[in-house]
């Protein structure tokens, strides 16, 4: 597909393929790498592009670093709510973080980082969805690696929706 370098009636530089279909640029960026066309990729973008889903993957874990640990903290503070809903929030976000993991093993140098970073993430939740007042948790992840990983780690009392 041609697509001019300059706009003939303002003389301005036409808008690119990646600033006007991002997906035909992607397509067309994978093609021109299958036929090995190295002088025509738009490597400038192709660079950033790369670069930004390695930053996606360190989001994702710590997405759901915060969800998980929100919920640790909801399980163990708010013992009387502790809900089906809860359980799975837990397990989901369990399976899907040691899946990502799975998927990209470098980033687990990057785990101890991505608690710290998203346990105030946690923490917002844990109080947004409990009511209960900023002191109740603490200002520092109380869980380590192995229990926030671990599918039989439920902090607090024991309770009859992990058996089920």
């Amino acid at each position: 597909m041609y697509v001019p370098k300059t706009n003939p009636v303002t003389a301005k530089p036409a808008p690119s393929l990646y600033e006007t279909d991002f997906y035909g640029w992607t397509q067309a960026q994978a093609s021109l790498l299958r036929d090995r066309q190295w002088n025509e990729l738009d490597l400038v973008n192709l660079i950033e592009e790369i670069e930004c889903l390695g930053k996606q993957q360190r989001q994702e874990l710590r997405n759901r670093l915060s969800l998980l640990i929100g919920h640790l903290l909801k399980w163990e503070y708010q013992p009387q709510r502790r809900s089906r809903s809860w359980l799975a929030t837990i397990r989901v976000q369990r399976r899907d973080t040691l899946r990502l993991l799975k998927d990209n093993p470098s980033l687990k140098s990057y785990l101890e980082d991505a608690v710290l970073e998203s346990y105030q993430n946690s923490r917002d939740l844990a109080m947004g969805e409990t009511d209960l007042p900023k002191q109740t948790f603490p200002l520092n992840c109380p869980y380590n690696l192995m229990e926030i990983l671990d599918d039989c780690f439920y902090p607090g009392e024991p309770s009859e929706l992990v058996s089920e």
